[in-house]
Formats: structure tokens, C-alpha cells, sequence
């Protein structure tokens, strides 16, 4: 009964906010802009806060991911009911085995499990062509625009058809912005619920997610990329 009562709250709370999007507390930054305080590091071969070849290092204010092992960086704590929004862009540097790939990497939440590549999550994908695509991980599930899954790919609303090749971009509709400019990733997540928004534009959502707490991580996977401003905040429920 509490469930119920929590779900019409909050469909009341968002009606009243006419943004479709739920109220949120004050914004803690989980990145300092210094180092990495709060996260620690994984590395496929290499283990735990193991980083010899500087894959993730802290330059300007900024996290830089070299991309040249697979692995990630990766929060501390976990977290339940919240809205994340994370700046990034990407660099120019690529590596084996995707080199002549579109550049490649991800947000995984809901972040639970053994340290691999890749643990059990849900994925907010980056992929030139495909930033906004959800990937399930691990076995977790989610209901989109009717249908279940629990392993594959959502596609983002209105993709077009896609190539994995370096530099990809939709001629259909692209939402990501030219390469090295910054572009704004924001994630809500609530209830089982989930949304999902590249610069501004509603690209996913699910709702009766199998998984609803876990870590935060972000993906080194063959490209370089820039993280900034990495920003959450509670949901507020009833």
C-alpha cells in the first residue's frame, strides 16, 4: 500500500511541476575537479586502484579517460532515487581492438556484483551514432514503450540506421554535438523508473527496472574521453 501511495504522490508532484521531470534536492558534485576522491578504479588484467599506465588522471578540472585498457573509474557508494547530469566530450586518441570504431564508452548505474568488464548494471551508452541507447547488463531488466527485456540494446527514440565506424554520425537525427564539444548526459532514476536526456532531448525511458541501487561508473573502452561536472541529486519522494 505504501508503494501506491509513494507512486501517486509522485504522479501528483510531477502533474503540478508540468515538466514531467521529479523534483529534485540541492546538487552535491561528486567530482571535486582536483582528483578522485569518492571513486576508485578498475582495470581488466590488472585489478583494483591498479592504473600504472595512467588510463584515469584529473587534467584542468577534467577526469581524462585514455581508453587504452578497458576498465573504469567508478563511485565509492551507491545510490538509489536520483538525477544525475554529467558533461563529457571526446578526445581525438583511439585504440586497439577499436581503433577505427566509433568512439566508445558509457554510464553504468545501478552498478552491482564482482569487479569485471562488465559488472550488472544498466547502461546509459556513448557511441558516436548512439549516444542514448540503453544496454542491459549483466541480466538486469526493463520495460520500454511496452516490451521487456533482460539482456540487448534499447535503441534511442528516432535513431537512424548506424555504422560502427570512427566519427559515425545519424543522418537522422543526431543529438550529440560535434567531436570535442561538450555535450550534457542527464539521467533520472526512481521507483523503476528511468529517463534519459542528451543535450536536452528526451532520448530513453523504461520503467520496472529489475535493479534500483548500486554504483556509478564510467567506462574506459577504446577511446578517449573527457568527464566534467559530474553532479547528483536526491529525488525527492512524498
Amino acid at each position: 500500500m505504501k508503494h501506491v501511495v509513494f507512486l501517486l504522490g509522485l504522479a501528483a508532484m510531477l502533474a503540478a511541476s508540468g515538466s514531467g521531470d521529479p523534483p529534485l534536492g540541492p546538487p552535491t558534485a561528486l567530482f571535486n575537479g582536483r582528483d578522485l576522491k569518492g571513486f576508485y578504479t578498475f582495470i581488466e588484467g590488472r585489478g583494483v586502484n591498479q592504473d600504472p599506465q595512467a588510463v584515469f588522471s584529473v587534467v584542468e578540472g577534467q577526469v581524462r579517460v585514455s581508453g587504452a585498457e578497458y576498465g573504469y573509474f567508478i563511485t565509492e557508494k551507491e545510490f538509489t532515487d536520483y538525477y544525475l547530469r554529467v558533461e563529457f566530450r571526446w578526445g581525438l586518441e583511439t585504440h586497439p581492438p577499436r581503433r577505427e570504431n566509433a568512439r566508445d564508452s558509457g554510464i553504468l548505474f545501478h552498478v552491482t556484483g564482482e569487479e569485471k568488464i562488465w559488472p550488472r548494471s544498466i547502461e546509459f551508452q556513448m557511441i558516436e551514432g548512439g549516444t542514448g541507447d540503453i544496454i542491459l547488463v549483466g541480466g538486469t531488466s526493463l520495460t520500454v514503450k511496452g516490451e521487456t527485456r533482460n539482456e540487448g540494446r534499447f535503441d534511442r527514440f528516432g535513431k537512424g540506421p548506424w555504422k560502427d565506424v570512427i566519427g559515425y554520425r545519424d543522418p537522422v537525427g543526431e543529438v550529440e554535438k560535434p567531436l570535442g564539444q561538450w555535450n550534457t548526459l542527464e539521467l533520472w532514476t526512481w521507483g523503476g523508473s528511468i529517463r534519459m536526456k542528451v543535450n536536452g532531448v528526451l532520448v530513453n525511458e523504461g520503467t520496472a527496472a529489475s535493479d534500483r541501487r548500486g554504483k556509478i561508473l564510467f567506462q574506459s573502452e577504446g577511446a578517449e574521453v573527457f568527464f566534467r561536472k559530474i553532479e547528483l541529486r536526491e529525488i525527492r519522494t512524498p
